[in-house]
């Protein structure tokens, strides 16, 4: 049965792979499915274990994104690692590693240019970050024109990631030498459930992946995609037994469950302790408990009248009602007591102590990797130097490289597919390529640009120090590499523009020009010409 969707040829690469021999099995950093080599029909898993558990965990974090704290924490860090600004591109690809010619380099930018396209990152490059960082995935189909491969990627669409999960088939084998048990990928692919893998049938129909446990049998039925047809990205966040892929915001529920109850607690005991409360001793005498009980009530509604206001009506009335948690208490009292007496239970001391909040509010600001100051409204935005810079900030500053890197793999893999189809490379030429190649993202922080002012300021004084010895110990491209910090991009761009500033009357002095000028020199005077005249002395000393 032929798998779903396009593949790429990757002969060469599974048999380099199947010659390499090792005691550890395959790494499974994608969150893959791991189950025993079969065939397509009846492939047993454990569905109740792995793939159930992450499509709830995804309604987890969807559900945990809801709440404000949560929610503003996500909007900070969105913001501060998708920058959209009119004068710069969010994302740009960096190739001056790739040693290609210009004309490929060229090409590969013109091919991620169409891979934004095709995401609508312009557009969307907000929401797309969002939504890898609350699921911790991010899967997309892959749709290539079968009958022109050549033409690349026509589409590409969003794919629910509670729908699909990655399947790699794996063969044990015994090594003859050692006995050593070992794990050799057989197959990767997706399966995919347009309704899910929560749902429980009894048969086995199809291409089916059914369980078996304590709970009954589980299966899903779906399609087999082949694995270039799908692209994904992940948080690389893994559980224990590295067979989920956690979002972010893992490290959030349990403090956020702890706020949630805390925070219920202290209102339900502020409600209920807030009002002072009195208490009736009424004396019953002798009475028998039913004629006490009911003297107890006749005297409450008798001293019990509460005046309520109809919004509906206007009208004030006096309604008789028993009294309710929060109102006064009364309680009867045996002859032989001190009588009838009416006496106050004071409300709550403590009700603006919330040490607690606070710490555990602290607590969940810290699990979500942002700032204090960035979430407490009442802390206002000082600028200052880079050197004043407070550590959660770098810190902060460094978490976000880090998601970047890990978001750039979408942009990585969509690449490779468009490359390979139309031709640009091979597979063998990309696993060399895809380790030159970096992304460079937009940067409004202004922290950022505090250190980068400050780097430059120190550049140039270093420059300015070392310029003596500049063609002595050290040459001008060392100098504008390794002192400067300029790219190879950027040496050649500022070569030209200070090439054309010498020509540019808005960056040269007009005197300037003018003294560059050279004098217009005088014609020389016609050199003098010379006749020749015949010597007649000659012939007269002949003649003597």
């Amino acid at each position: 049965m032929d798998l779903f969707g396009f593949e790429i040829n990757r002969k060469k690469e599974q048999k380099e792979a199947e010659k390499r021999i090792s005691f550890v099995p395959p790494s499974n950093e994608d969150g893959a499915l791991t189950v025993a080599a079969g065939g397509v029909y009846g492939t047993y898993v454990d569905l109740d274990g792995s793939v159930r558990t992450e499509a709830e965990l995804v309604n987890k974090y969807r559900a945990i994104s809801f709440d404000p704290t949560i929610d503003m924490a996500i909007a900070e860090i969105c913001n501060e690692a998708i920058v959209e600004d009119s004068d710069e591109d969010t994302v740009s690809i960096v190739l001056d590693d790739v040693e290609q010619p210009d004309r490929i380099k060229k090409t590969i930018q013109e091919e991620f240019d169409n891979v934004l396209q095709l995401l609508e990152f312009n557009r969307l490059s907000y929401e797309l970050f969002r939504r890898w960082y609350v699921d911790g995935r991010l899967y997309y189909h892959v749709l290539v024109d079968e009958n022109k491969p050549a033409k690349g990627i026509v589409e590409v669409r969003y794919v629910d990631p509670r729908n699909i999960k990655k399947v790699r088939e794996v063969k044990k084998e015994k090594d003859k030498k050692t006995g050593v048990t070992i794990e050799k990928v057989i197959n990767e692919y997706y399966m995919y459930s347009p309704s899910g893998f929560l749902k429980r049938t009894g048969s086995l129909t199809g291409s089916t992946m059914n369980s078996y446990g304590s709970s009954g049998s589980a299966s899903a039925e779906g399609v087999k995609i082949a694995r270039d047809a799908v692209v994904y990205c992940t948080s690389g966040y893994q559980s224990l037994d590295n067979k989920l892929i956690l979002s972010h915001l893992q490290k959030a529920i349990r403090p956020l469950n702890q706020l949630r109850s805390l925070e219920d607690s202290l209102v339900i005991y502020r409600i209920s302790r807030a009002p002072e409360r009195r208490i009736f001793y009424v004396d019953v005498g002798g009475l028998p408990k039913a004629k006490a009980e009911q003297y107890l009530a006749d005297i409450m509604t008798k001293f019990k009248n509460k005046v309520v206001y109809d919004s509906s009506t206007g009208e004030i009335r006096d309604d008789r009602k028993f009294m309710t948690m929060l109102e006064d208490f009364w309680l009867p009292r045996r002859e032989g007591g001190r009588g009838t007496e009416i006496t106050t239970l004071p409300g709550g001391q403590n009700l603006g102590d919330i040490d607690d909040v606070v710490y555990f509010q602290n607590n969940l600001y810290r699990s979500l990797n942002v700032p204090i100051s960035r979430l407490q409204p009442e802390t206002t935005f000082s600028l200052g130097r880079a050197t004043e810079i407070t550590r959660d900030e770098v810190k902060f500053g460094k978490f976000i490289t880090r998601l970047r890197n890990k978001f750039s793999e979408l942009f990585m893999k969509l690449l490779e597919r468009q490359l390979i189809l139309k031709g640009v490379c091979t597979v063998e030429d990309w696993t060399e390529w895809k380790q030159q190649i970096d992304f460079n993202f937009a940067v409004d922080n202004y922290f950022e640009e505090l250190k980068l002012a400050e780097l430059n300021r120190d550049r140039v004084g270093l420059a300015r120090e070392m310029e003596e010895y500049v063609g002595k110990y050290y040459s001008h491209e060392y100098m504008r590499r390794y002192v400067l910090q300029h790219s190879e991009a950027e040496i050649e761009e500022i070569d030209k523009q200070i090439a054309d500033e010498k020509t540019d009357e808005r960056y040269v002095d007009p005197e300037e020009l003018e003294q560059d000028e050279p004098e217009q020199e005088e014609p020389a005077p016609p050199a003098p010409t010379y006749k020749l005249v015949p010597d007649d002395s000659k012939k007269e000393d002949d003649a003597a």
